[in-house]
Protein backbone atom coordinates (compact mmCIF):
# COMPACT_ATOMS: atom_id res chain seq x y z
CA UNK A 1 0.00 0.00 0.00
CA UNK A 2 2.50 2.68 0.62
CA UNK A 3 4.43 1.59 -2.57
CA UNK A 4 1.44 2.52 -4.31
CA UNK A 5 0.93 5.73 -2.50
CA UNK A 6 4.43 6.67 -3.48
CA UNK A 7 3.74 6.39 -7.08
CA UNK A 8 0.28 8.30 -7.09
CA UNK A 9 2.34 11.10 -5.13
CA UNK A 10 5.22 10.86 -7.85
CA UNK A 11 2.57 11.38 -10.07
CA UNK A 12 0.50 14.00 -8.67
CA UNK A 13 3.50 16.34 -8.23
CA UNK A 14 4.57 15.56 -12.02
CA UNK A 15 1.08 16.22 -13.37
CA UNK A 16 1.11 19.67 -10.84
CA UNK A 17 4.44 20.99 -11.56
CA UNK A 18 4.22 19.86 -15.26
CA UNK A 19 1.32 22.26 -15.64
CA UNK A 20 2.59 24.47 -13.39
CA UNK A 21 5.14 25.24 -15.48
CA UNK A 22 3.83 25.67 -18.44
CA UNK A 23 2.74 29.21 -17.08
CA UNK A 24 7.17 30.15 -17.40
CA UNK A 25 6.71 28.29 -20.96
CA UNK A 26 4.66 30.77 -22.06
CA UNK A 27 6.89 33.70 -20.77
CA UNK A 28 9.57 32.35 -22.63
CA UNK A 29 8.19 31.41 -25.56
CA UNK A 30 9.30 27.75 -25.09
CA UNK A 31 6.88 25.10 -27.01
CA UNK A 32 4.99 23.49 -24.16
CA UNK A 33 5.46 20.14 -25.17
CA UNK A 34 9.39 20.40 -24.91
CA UNK A 35 8.80 21.72 -21.05
CA UNK A 36 6.86 18.00 -20.37
CA UNK A 37 9.73 16.41 -22.20
CA UNK A 38 12.40 18.27 -19.67
CA UNK A 39 10.39 17.65 -16.52
CA UNK A 40 10.01 14.33 -17.59
CA UNK A 41 14.28 13.73 -17.71
CA UNK A 42 14.66 15.32 -14.84
CA UNK A 43 12.24 13.44 -12.58
CA UNK A 44 14.24 9.99 -14.58
CA UNK A 45 17.18 8.14 -12.74
CA UNK A 46 19.71 10.78 -14.30
CA UNK A 47 17.67 13.63 -12.96
CA UNK A 48 17.24 15.27 -9.60
CA UNK A 49 13.69 12.78 -8.95
CA UNK A 50 16.03 9.47 -9.46
CA UNK A 51 12.87 7.70 -10.74
CA UNK A 52 14.03 4.70 -12.14
CA UNK A 53 11.23 3.76 -15.31
CA UNK A 54 12.68 1.21 -17.71
CA UNK A 55 8.70 -0.13 -19.15
CA UNK A 56 9.11 0.56 -23.03
CA UNK A 57 5.85 -1.63 -23.18
CA UNK A 58 3.45 0.76 -20.57
CA UNK A 59 4.57 3.55 -22.43
CA UNK A 60 3.95 2.51 -26.03
CA UNK A 61 0.14 1.43 -24.45
CA UNK A 62 -0.19 5.18 -23.13
CA UNK A 63 1.31 6.45 -25.88
CA UNK A 64 -0.55 4.93 -27.97
CA UNK A 65 -4.09 5.74 -26.57
CA UNK A 66 -2.91 9.28 -25.94
CA UNK A 67 -2.56 10.10 -29.83
CA UNK A 68 -5.43 8.24 -30.56
CA UNK A 69 -7.09 10.94 -28.44
CA UNK A 70 -5.07 13.59 -29.66
CA UNK A 71 -5.82 12.27 -33.60
CA UNK A 72 -9.50 12.28 -32.64
CA UNK A 73 -9.99 15.76 -31.02
CA UNK A 74 -7.88 16.99 -34.29
CA UNK A 75 -10.22 15.35 -36.12
CA UNK A 76 -13.17 16.74 -35.03
CA UNK A 77 -11.69 19.74 -34.77
CA UNK A 78 -11.60 19.94 -38.55
CA UNK A 79 -13.85 21.85 -40.72
CA UNK A 80 -15.35 20.65 -44.00
CA UNK A 81 -14.19 24.34 -45.70
CA UNK A 82 -10.29 23.05 -44.39
CA UNK A 83 -10.44 20.31 -46.98
CA UNK A 84 -11.79 22.49 -50.36
CA UNK A 85 -8.14 24.37 -50.17
CA UNK A 86 -5.84 21.53 -48.48
CA UNK A 87 -6.86 18.15 -48.81
CA UNK A 88 -4.82 16.75 -52.24
CA UNK A 89 -1.74 18.66 -51.17
CA UNK A 90 -1.94 17.08 -47.56
CA UNK A 91 -2.74 14.12 -48.89
CA UNK A 92 0.34 14.73 -51.23
CA UNK A 93 2.44 15.35 -47.72
CA UNK A 94 1.34 12.42 -45.98
CA UNK A 95 2.09 9.75 -48.30
CA UNK A 96 4.95 10.68 -51.00
CA UNK A 97 6.14 13.44 -48.80
CA UNK A 98 6.99 11.33 -45.58
CA UNK A 99 8.28 8.53 -48.48
CA UNK A 100 10.44 11.38 -49.25
CA UNK A 101 11.41 12.50 -46.28
CA UNK A 102 12.19 8.87 -45.28
CA UNK A 103 14.28 8.52 -48.11
CA UNK A 104 16.25 11.41 -47.92
CA UNK A 105 16.85 11.18 -44.33
CA UNK A 106 18.26 7.33 -44.89
CA UNK A 107 20.59 8.72 -47.65
CA UNK A 108 21.53 10.97 -44.68
CA UNK A 109 22.54 8.96 -42.36
CA UNK A 110 24.39 6.47 -44.30
CA UNK A 111 26.55 9.00 -46.01
CA UNK A 112 28.01 11.04 -42.75
CA UNK A 113 27.75 7.74 -40.70
CA UNK A 114 28.03 4.74 -43.32
CA UNK A 115 25.42 3.31 -41.51
CA UNK A 116 23.57 -0.14 -43.57
CA UNK A 117 20.94 1.01 -45.61
CA UNK A 118 17.97 -0.85 -43.37
CA UNK A 119 19.24 0.41 -40.46
CA UNK A 120 18.80 4.14 -41.90
CA UNK A 121 15.89 3.41 -43.67
CA UNK A 122 14.36 2.60 -40.16
CA UNK A 123 15.69 5.58 -38.30
CA UNK A 124 14.31 7.85 -41.34
CA UNK A 125 10.83 6.12 -41.31
CA UNK A 126 10.58 6.61 -37.40
CA UNK A 127 11.25 10.33 -37.80
CA UNK A 128 9.17 10.95 -41.28
CA UNK A 129 5.65 11.97 -39.63
CA UNK A 130 4.69 15.44 -38.27
CA UNK A 131 3.48 16.56 -35.45
CA UNK A 132 -0.09 18.46 -35.44
CA UNK A 133 -0.32 18.99 -31.39
CA UNK A 134 2.86 20.33 -31.38
CA UNK A 135 3.12 22.80 -34.33
CA UNK A 136 -0.79 24.18 -33.45
CA UNK A 137 -0.30 24.06 -29.42
CA UNK A 138 2.85 26.46 -30.18
CA UNK A 139 0.57 28.84 -32.08
CA UNK A 140 -2.11 29.28 -29.99
CA UNK A 141 0.26 29.82 -26.96
CA UNK A 142 1.71 32.65 -29.24
CA UNK A 143 -1.60 33.65 -30.56
CA UNK A 144 -0.54 33.24 -33.95
CA UNK A 145 -3.74 32.93 -36.67
CA UNK A 146 -2.35 31.73 -40.08
CA UNK A 147 -3.54 31.65 -43.52
CA UNK A 148 -6.14 29.06 -43.79
CA UNK A 149 -4.67 27.14 -46.44
CA UNK A 150 -1.12 27.06 -44.60
CA UNK A 151 -3.37 26.20 -41.71
CA UNK A 152 -5.52 23.55 -43.35
CA UNK A 153 -2.65 21.67 -45.01
CA UNK A 154 -0.55 21.41 -42.23
CA UNK A 155 -3.21 20.49 -39.91
CA UNK A 156 -4.65 17.57 -41.94
CA UNK A 157 -1.15 16.32 -43.14
CA UNK A 158 -0.34 15.85 -39.42
CA UNK A 159 -3.57 14.02 -39.08
CA UNK A 160 -2.82 11.94 -41.26
CA UNK A 161 0.94 10.84 -42.08
CA UNK A 162 0.97 9.10 -39.13
CA UNK A 163 0.13 6.37 -40.85
CA UNK A 164 2.32 5.82 -43.55
CA UNK A 165 5.42 6.87 -41.15
CA UNK A 166 3.63 3.57 -38.87
CA UNK A 167 3.05 1.20 -41.58
CA UNK A 168 7.08 2.15 -43.28
CA UNK A 169 8.04 1.60 -39.54
CA UNK A 170 6.84 -1.72 -38.92
CA UNK A 171 7.37 -3.42 -42.43
CA UNK A 172 11.25 -2.39 -41.98
CA UNK A 173 10.85 -3.33 -38.01
CA UNK A 174 10.01 -6.90 -39.37
CA UNK A 175 12.52 -6.84 -42.54
CA UNK A 176 15.68 -5.95 -39.60
CA UNK A 177 13.99 -8.87 -37.12
CA UNK A 178 13.61 -11.43 -39.58
CA UNK A 179 16.81 -10.61 -41.90
CA UNK A 180 14.51 -10.83 -44.78
CA UNK A 181 15.42 -8.46 -47.55
CA UNK A 182 12.25 -5.50 -47.75
CA UNK A 183 9.91 -6.10 -50.41
CA UNK A 184 8.47 -2.93 -52.29
CA UNK A 185 5.26 -4.70 -53.74
CA UNK A 186 3.75 -6.31 -50.51
CA UNK A 187 4.70 -3.06 -48.87
CA UNK A 188 3.09 -0.65 -51.09
CA UNK A 189 -0.16 -3.46 -51.02
CA UNK A 190 0.14 -3.26 -46.83
CA UNK A 191 -0.18 0.67 -46.95
CA UNK A 192 -3.41 0.40 -49.03
CA UNK A 193 -4.63 -2.48 -47.13
CA UNK A 194 -4.24 -0.28 -43.60
CA UNK A 195 -5.50 3.00 -45.65
CA UNK A 196 -8.42 1.25 -46.86
CA UNK A 197 -9.40 -0.43 -43.36
CA UNK A 198 -8.97 2.78 -41.73
CA UNK A 199 -10.94 4.90 -43.41
CA UNK A 200 -13.76 2.04 -43.77
CA UNK A 201 -13.65 1.92 -39.91
CA UNK A 202 -13.37 5.54 -38.86
CA UNK A 203 -16.19 6.16 -41.07
CA UNK A 204 -18.51 3.69 -39.35
CA UNK A 205 -16.76 4.35 -35.82
CA UNK A 206 -17.90 8.10 -37.05
CA UNK A 207 -21.67 7.54 -38.24
CA UNK A 208 -22.36 4.87 -35.32
CA UNK A 209 -21.36 7.41 -33.05
CA UNK A 210 -23.75 10.28 -34.19
CA UNK A 211 -26.52 7.55 -34.68
CA UNK A 212 -25.80 6.35 -31.19
CA UNK A 213 -25.77 9.85 -30.07
CA UNK A 214 -28.97 10.68 -31.11
CA UNK A 215 -31.25 7.88 -30.73
CA UNK A 216 -29.90 6.59 -27.24
CA UNK A 217 -31.19 8.83 -24.24
CA UNK A 218 -28.08 9.44 -22.45
CA UNK A 219 -27.17 11.16 -19.27
CA UNK A 220 -25.22 14.28 -20.41
CA UNK A 221 -22.25 13.87 -18.80
CA UNK A 222 -21.89 10.65 -20.37
CA UNK A 223 -21.37 11.47 -23.95
CA UNK A 224 -18.25 12.82 -23.91
CA UNK A 225 -16.71 9.41 -22.08
CA UNK A 226 -18.85 7.84 -24.78
CA UNK A 227 -17.02 9.62 -27.61
CA UNK A 228 -13.62 9.00 -25.95
CA UNK A 229 -14.24 5.46 -25.00
CA UNK A 230 -15.43 4.90 -28.25
CA UNK A 231 -12.33 6.15 -29.96
CA UNK A 232 -10.12 4.24 -28.32
CA UNK A 233 -12.54 1.46 -29.67
CA UNK A 234 -12.45 2.21 -33.43
CA UNK A 235 -8.53 2.55 -32.87
CA UNK A 236 -7.96 -0.80 -30.75
CA UNK A 237 -10.33 -2.94 -33.53
CA UNK A 238 -8.83 -1.16 -36.77
CA UNK A 239 -5.53 -2.30 -35.31
CA UNK A 240 -6.27 -5.57 -34.61
CA UNK A 241 -7.55 -6.38 -38.35
CA UNK A 242 -4.30 -5.03 -39.73
CA UNK A 243 -5.50 -1.36 -40.22
CA UNK A 244 -4.69 2.01 -39.85
CA UNK A 245 -6.11 2.93 -36.21
CA UNK A 246 -5.11 6.64 -36.33
CA UNK A 247 -6.31 7.22 -39.48
CA UNK A 248 -9.65 5.25 -38.32
CA UNK A 249 -10.09 7.64 -35.20
CA UNK A 250 -9.10 11.27 -37.43
CA UNK A 251 -12.06 10.92 -39.91
CA UNK A 252 -14.09 9.48 -36.64
CA UNK A 253 -13.53 12.25 -34.94
CA UNK A 254 -13.90 14.67 -38.54
CA UNK A 255 -17.56 12.63 -39.46
CA UNK A 256 -18.43 13.85 -35.31
CA UNK A 257 -17.33 17.15 -35.27
CA UNK A 258 -19.02 18.15 -38.90
CA UNK A 259 -22.58 16.17 -37.78
CA UNK A 260 -24.23 19.23 -35.76
CA UNK A 261 -24.72 17.29 -32.39
CA UNK A 262 -26.55 19.37 -29.77
CA UNK A 263 -24.19 18.45 -27.19
CA UNK A 264 -20.79 18.71 -29.81
CA UNK A 265 -19.63 21.77 -27.34
CA UNK A 266 -19.87 19.69 -24.20
CA UNK A 267 -17.83 16.75 -26.03
CA UNK A 268 -15.00 19.32 -27.53
CA UNK A 269 -14.57 20.63 -24.06
CA UNK A 270 -14.05 17.63 -22.08
CA UNK A 271 -12.09 16.33 -24.82
CA UNK A 272 -9.95 19.79 -24.64
CA UNK A 273 -8.75 18.40 -21.24
CA UNK A 274 -8.76 14.72 -22.09
CA UNK A 275 -5.67 15.77 -25.08
CA UNK A 276 -4.32 17.92 -22.70
CA UNK A 277 -3.64 14.88 -20.45
CA UNK A 278 -2.74 12.69 -22.34
CA UNK A 279 -0.39 14.85 -23.99
CA UNK A 280 1.39 15.50 -20.63
CA UNK A 281 1.17 12.20 -19.67
CA UNK A 282 2.73 10.59 -23.01
CA UNK A 283 5.77 13.70 -22.61
CA UNK A 284 5.99 12.75 -19.15
CA UNK A 285 6.91 9.01 -19.51
CA UNK A 286 8.80 9.32 -22.86
CA UNK A 287 10.58 11.83 -20.60
CA UNK A 288 11.12 9.34 -17.30
CA UNK A 289 12.24 6.45 -20.26
CA UNK A 290 15.41 7.77 -21.75
CA UNK A 291 18.63 7.54 -19.98
CA UNK A 292 20.53 11.24 -21.06
CA UNK A 293 23.64 9.70 -20.62
CA UNK A 294 22.85 7.41 -23.48
CA UNK A 295 21.41 10.34 -25.32
CA UNK A 296 25.36 12.10 -25.06
CA UNK A 297 26.39 9.09 -26.79
CA UNK A 298 24.28 9.23 -29.85
CA UNK A 299 24.52 12.94 -29.95
CA UNK A 300 26.51 12.79 -33.07
CA UNK A 301 24.63 11.18 -35.09
CA UNK A 302 21.19 12.53 -33.90
CA UNK A 303 22.76 16.28 -34.85
CA UNK A 304 23.44 14.76 -37.85
CA UNK A 305 20.16 13.21 -38.78
CA UNK A 306 18.34 16.50 -37.27
CA UNK A 307 20.08 18.64 -39.59
CA UNK A 308 19.49 16.43 -42.32
CA UNK A 309 16.03 16.30 -41.93
CA UNK A 310 15.43 19.91 -41.03
CA UNK A 311 16.89 21.45 -43.79
CA UNK A 312 17.12 19.22 -46.66
CA UNK A 313 14.31 15.94 -45.99
CA UNK A 314 11.85 18.26 -45.46
CA UNK A 315 12.30 20.99 -47.87
CA UNK A 316 12.56 19.37 -51.18
CA UNK A 317 9.58 16.75 -49.81
CA UNK A 318 7.75 19.94 -50.04
CA UNK A 319 8.61 21.29 -52.55
CA UNK A 320 8.17 18.46 -54.41
CA UNK A 321 4.66 17.35 -53.29
CA UNK A 322 3.25 20.71 -53.54
CA UNK A 323 4.79 21.24 -57.26
CA UNK A 324 1.37 20.77 -58.54
CA UNK A 325 -1.17 23.00 -56.45
CA UNK A 326 1.15 26.42 -57.29
CA UNK A 327 1.41 27.48 -53.17
CA UNK A 328 3.06 30.92 -52.96
CA UNK A 329 6.80 30.62 -52.15
CA UNK A 330 6.16 32.10 -48.88
CA UNK A 331 3.84 29.12 -47.99
CA UNK A 332 6.04 26.46 -49.38
CA UNK A 333 8.78 27.93 -47.01
CA UNK A 334 7.26 28.34 -43.98
CA UNK A 335 5.78 24.43 -44.47
CA UNK A 336 8.90 23.42 -45.35
CA UNK A 337 10.34 24.90 -41.86
CA UNK A 338 7.10 23.69 -39.38
CA UNK A 339 7.57 19.83 -40.34
CA UNK A 340 7.76 20.09 -36.20
CA UNK A 341 8.76 16.51 -34.78
CA UNK A 342 6.91 15.49 -31.56
CA UNK A 343 5.35 12.11 -29.80
CA UNK A 344 4.88 9.96 -32.57
CA UNK A 345 8.47 9.86 -33.73
CA UNK A 346 9.46 8.31 -30.19
CA UNK A 347 6.51 6.35 -29.83
CA UNK A 348 7.34 4.88 -33.59
CA UNK A 349 10.87 3.99 -31.73
CA UNK A 350 9.47 1.85 -29.32
CA UNK A 351 8.82 -0.52 -32.04
CA UNK A 352 12.07 -1.79 -32.72
CA UNK A 353 12.61 -1.64 -28.66
CA UNK A 354 9.50 -4.20 -28.07
CA UNK A 355 10.65 -5.90 -31.18
CA UNK A 356 13.57 -7.08 -29.70
CA UNK A 357 15.62 -5.62 -32.64
CA UNK A 358 19.49 -5.46 -31.88
CA UNK A 359 20.54 -2.00 -31.04
CA UNK A 360 17.12 -0.78 -30.13
CA UNK A 361 17.78 1.68 -27.83
CA UNK A 362 20.09 3.72 -30.73
CA UNK A 363 16.60 4.25 -32.58
CA UNK A 364 14.71 5.64 -29.49
CA UNK A 365 17.72 7.69 -28.11
CA UNK A 366 18.14 9.12 -31.91
CA UNK A 367 14.25 9.52 -32.45
CA UNK A 368 14.15 11.34 -28.65
CA UNK A 369 17.30 14.11 -29.56
CA UNK A 370 16.14 15.04 -32.89
CA UNK A 371 12.64 15.54 -31.64
CA UNK A 372 14.12 17.66 -28.70
CA UNK A 373 16.17 19.41 -31.56
CA UNK A 374 13.22 20.15 -33.68
CA UNK A 375 11.28 21.41 -30.91
CA UNK A 376 14.14 23.60 -29.78
CA UNK A 377 15.35 24.91 -33.30
CA UNK A 378 11.90 24.95 -35.26
CA UNK A 379 9.23 25.35 -32.43
CA UNK A 380 11.18 28.76 -30.99
CA UNK A 381 10.94 30.30 -34.17
CA UNK A 382 7.92 28.90 -35.73
CA UNK A 383 5.78 32.06 -34.73
CA UNK A 384 8.12 34.74 -35.64
CA UNK A 385 8.69 33.53 -39.11
CA UNK A 386 5.05 33.33 -39.60
CA UNK A 387 5.01 37.08 -38.92
CA UNK A 388 8.01 37.48 -41.18
CA UNK A 389 6.43 35.78 -44.04
CA UNK A 390 3.50 37.58 -44.18
CA UNK A 391 1.24 34.32 -43.16
CA UNK A 392 -0.46 35.80 -39.96
CA UNK A 393 -4.15 37.08 -40.54
CA UNK A 394 -5.89 39.26 -37.57
CA UNK A 395 -7.49 36.96 -35.54
CA UNK A 396 -11.54 36.76 -36.65
CA UNK A 397 -14.33 38.68 -33.79
CA UNK A 398 -15.16 36.09 -31.26
CA UNK A 399 -17.15 35.64 -28.10
CA UNK A 400 -15.36 35.58 -24.79
CA UNK A 401 -17.46 32.62 -24.05
CA UNK A 402 -20.44 30.74 -25.64
CA UNK A 403 -22.75 28.69 -23.47
CA UNK A 404 -24.74 26.11 -25.73
CA UNK A 405 -28.25 25.19 -24.49
CA UNK A 406 -27.85 21.84 -25.48
CA UNK A 407 -30.97 20.23 -23.33
CA UNK A 408 -33.85 22.37 -25.42
CA UNK A 409 -34.59 20.73 -28.67
CA UNK A 410 -33.73 22.98 -31.61
CA UNK A 411 -33.20 22.60 -35.04
CA UNK A 412 -30.46 25.21 -34.91
CA UNK A 413 -28.37 25.10 -31.72
CA UNK A 414 -28.73 27.88 -29.88
CA UNK A 415 -26.17 29.53 -27.48
CA UNK A 416 -25.85 32.13 -25.22
CA UNK A 417 -22.92 34.23 -25.77
CA UNK A 418 -21.06 36.99 -24.01
CA UNK A 419 -18.92 40.10 -25.21
CA UNK A 420 -16.79 41.96 -23.72
CA UNK A 421 -17.34 45.81 -24.60
CA UNK A 422 -14.17 48.18 -25.05
CA UNK A 423 -13.54 51.09 -27.52
CA UNK A 424 -12.25 49.01 -30.05
CA UNK A 425 -15.41 47.22 -30.64
CA UNK A 426 -18.06 48.46 -33.14
CA UNK A 427 -20.90 48.23 -30.69
CA UNK A 428 -18.71 50.83 -28.24
CA UNK A 429 -21.17 53.95 -26.38
CA UNK A 430 -24.50 52.63 -28.97
CA UNK A 431 -27.61 52.05 -27.34
CA UNK A 432 -29.03 48.48 -28.60
CA UNK A 433 -31.65 49.60 -31.31
CA UNK A 434 -29.24 51.21 -33.05
CA UNK A 435 -27.34 48.30 -33.91
CA UNK A 436 -28.01 46.63 -37.27
CA UNK A 437 -27.70 42.58 -37.46
CA UNK A 438 -27.63 40.34 -40.28
CA UNK A 439 -29.02 37.67 -37.90
CA UNK A 440 -32.09 37.14 -35.33
CA UNK A 441 -30.26 37.86 -31.96
CA UNK A 442 -32.26 37.87 -28.56
CA UNK A 443 -30.63 41.16 -26.21
CA UNK A 444 -29.97 39.25 -22.56
CA UNK A 445 -28.77 42.23 -20.74
CA UNK A 446 -25.15 43.44 -19.97
CA UNK A 447 -22.78 42.90 -16.51
CA UNK A 448 -21.81 46.09 -14.91
CA UNK A 449 -19.35 46.33 -12.18
CA UNK A 450 -20.59 42.71 -11.68
CA UNK A 451 -24.23 43.35 -11.25
CA UNK A 452 -26.20 42.04 -14.19
CA UNK A 453 -28.96 44.68 -15.51
CA UNK A 454 -31.98 43.63 -17.00
CA UNK A 455 -32.04 44.13 -20.72
CA UNK A 456 -32.94 48.09 -21.72
CA UNK A 457 -33.23 48.89 -25.06
CA UNK A 458 -32.32 52.91 -24.23
CA UNK A 459 -29.00 52.13 -22.52
CA UNK A 460 -25.74 52.87 -23.61
CA UNK A 461 -22.90 50.04 -23.73
CA UNK A 462 -20.15 51.49 -21.67
CA UNK A 463 -16.49 50.29 -21.78
CA UNK A 464 -15.89 47.32 -19.62
CA UNK A 465 -19.51 46.07 -20.08
CA UNK A 466 -20.23 42.48 -20.46
CA UNK A 467 -22.98 41.88 -23.16
CA UNK A 468 -25.03 38.98 -23.26
CA UNK A 469 -26.85 37.50 -26.34
CA UNK A 470 -28.80 34.69 -27.32
CA UNK A 471 -28.36 33.70 -30.65
CA UNK A 472 -28.03 30.61 -33.26
CA UNK A 473 -24.63 29.05 -32.74
CA UNK A 474 -24.30 29.34 -37.08
CA UNK A 475 -24.75 32.85 -36.37
CA UNK A 476 -21.90 33.50 -34.46
CA UNK A 477 -19.53 35.26 -36.55
CA UNK A 478 -21.82 37.89 -38.46
CA UNK A 479 -22.59 38.63 -34.68
CA UNK A 480 -19.27 39.22 -33.53
CA UNK A 481 -18.75 41.24 -36.03
CA UNK A 482 -20.93 43.92 -34.39
CA UNK A 483 -20.27 43.26 -30.77
CA UNK A 484 -16.55 42.38 -30.84
CA UNK A 485 -12.89 43.30 -31.46
CA UNK A 486 -10.59 41.90 -33.85
CA UNK A 487 -7.74 41.04 -31.81
CA UNK A 488 -5.47 43.17 -29.21
CA UNK A 489 -1.74 43.47 -28.11
CA UNK A 490 0.26 42.54 -30.20
CA UNK A 491 -2.48 40.84 -32.11
CA UNK A 492 -2.99 41.92 -36.09
CA UNK A 493 -6.20 44.59 -36.25
CA UNK A 494 -8.43 44.01 -38.99
CA UNK A 495 -7.94 47.43 -40.46
CA UNK A 496 -4.33 47.46 -40.42
CA UNK A 497 -4.48 44.05 -42.32
CA UNK A 498 -7.37 44.90 -44.82
CA UNK A 499 -7.64 48.53 -44.88
CA UNK A 500 -10.55 50.36 -43.88
CA UNK A 501 -12.33 49.78 -46.98
CA UNK A 502 -13.93 47.27 -48.44
CA UNK A 503 -15.53 45.73 -52.18
CA UNK A 504 -17.86 43.53 -52.99
CA UNK A 505 -16.54 40.09 -54.81
CA UNK A 506 -18.52 40.85 -58.03
CA UNK A 507 -17.18 44.18 -58.98
CA UNK A 508 -15.02 43.65 -61.64
CA UNK A 509 -11.14 45.05 -62.43
CA UNK A 510 -12.76 48.32 -64.59
CA UNK A 511 -14.95 49.04 -62.17
CA UNK A 512 -12.49 49.33 -59.34
CA UNK A 513 -10.00 51.24 -61.61
CA UNK A 514 -12.75 54.16 -62.14
CA UNK A 515 -12.08 54.90 -58.34
CA UNK A 516 -8.82 53.14 -57.36
CA UNK A 517 -5.40 53.69 -59.38
CA UNK A 518 -5.12 49.84 -60.28
CA UNK A 519 -2.34 50.67 -63.30
CA UNK A 520 -3.54 49.87 -67.07
CA UNK A 521 -5.56 45.99 -67.00
CA UNK A 522 -5.03 43.97 -69.74
CA UNK A 523 -7.95 43.25 -71.84
CA UNK A 524 -7.88 39.90 -70.58
CA UNK A 525 -8.48 40.75 -67.28
CA UNK A 526 -10.14 44.01 -67.51
CA UNK A 527 -13.74 42.19 -67.66
CA UNK A 528 -12.97 39.79 -64.64
CA UNK A 529 -14.43 39.85 -61.00
CA UNK A 530 -12.55 40.17 -58.26
CA UNK A 531 -13.39 37.01 -57.40
CA UNK A 532 -12.85 35.41 -60.79
CA UNK A 533 -9.03 37.36 -60.37
CA UNK A 534 -8.53 35.45 -57.48
CA UNK A 535 -9.37 32.15 -58.22
CA UNK A 536 -6.84 32.02 -61.44
CA UNK A 537 -4.61 33.15 -59.73
CA UNK A 538 -4.51 31.46 -56.86
CA UNK A 539 -5.75 28.48 -58.59
CA UNK A 540 -9.09 28.35 -56.98
CA UNK A 541 -8.07 27.96 -53.44
CA UNK A 542 -8.56 31.14 -52.21
CA UNK A 543 -8.39 31.73 -48.57
CA UNK A 544 -9.21 34.67 -45.99
CA UNK A 545 -5.71 36.68 -46.16
CA UNK A 546 -4.54 36.32 -49.74
CA UNK A 547 -3.43 39.49 -51.24
CA UNK A 548 -2.18 40.88 -54.64
CA UNK A 549 -1.07 43.99 -55.73
CA UNK A 550 -2.30 46.25 -58.75
CA UNK A 551 -1.25 49.18 -59.91
CA UNK A 552 -1.17 51.30 -56.44
CA UNK A 553 -3.15 49.11 -54.31
CA UNK A 554 -3.02 45.67 -52.39
CA UNK A 555 -6.49 44.01 -52.76
CA UNK A 556 -6.57 41.33 -49.77
CA UNK A 557 -9.33 38.70 -49.27
CA UNK A 558 -12.12 39.48 -46.29
CA UNK A 559 -14.73 37.18 -46.58
CA UNK A 560 -15.88 33.98 -48.26
CA UNK A 561 -18.84 32.20 -48.69
CA UNK A 562 -19.38 28.48 -47.66
CA UNK A 563 -18.08 27.48 -51.65
CA UNK A 564 -15.06 29.91 -51.60
CA UNK A 565 -16.55 32.29 -53.47
CA UNK A 566 -15.20 35.60 -52.41
CA UNK A 567 -18.00 37.83 -50.53
CA UNK A 568 -15.68 41.06 -50.18
CA UNK A 569 -11.74 42.23 -50.15
CA UNK A 570 -9.85 45.43 -48.11
CA UNK A 571 -8.13 47.73 -50.30
CA UNK A 572 -5.71 50.04 -49.24
CA UNK A 573 -2.64 51.75 -50.68
CA UNK A 574 0.45 49.74 -51.36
Amino acid sequence: MAEINTILLFVGALLVLSILASVLSDRLGAPLLLVFLIMGMLAGEEGIGGIEFHSPELSFLIGSAALAIILFDGGMRTRKERFRVALWPAISLATVGVALTCSLTAAGAVYFFDLPWPTAFLIGAILSSTDAAAVFGIFQSRGVVLKQRVASTLEIESGTNDPMAVILTMALTGALVSGDELNLGPLAVDVAWQMLVGLIAGWLGGKGFVLLARRVPLSFSFLPILAAASAIFVFAMTSHINGSGFLAVYLMGYLIGNARLPHLMHILQVQDGLTWLGQILMFLILGLLVTPSNLIAHAPLAISVAMVLIFVARPVAVLVCLLPFSFPWREQLFISWVGLRGAVPIILALYPWLSGLEDQELYFDVAFFVVLISLFVQGWTMAPIARWLGLEVPESPHPRECVPLESIASEDPLEVMSFPISADVPAFEHKWFELNFSADIAYAGVIREQIWLPPDPNSRLLDGDTLLVLAKAADMNSISRVLAASGEGRKLKESEFFGDFSLHGDLTLTEVNNFYPLGSLADKIADLSLSEYFGMKFHRRVVIGDSLRLGQVILTVRELDDKGRILSLGIRGA
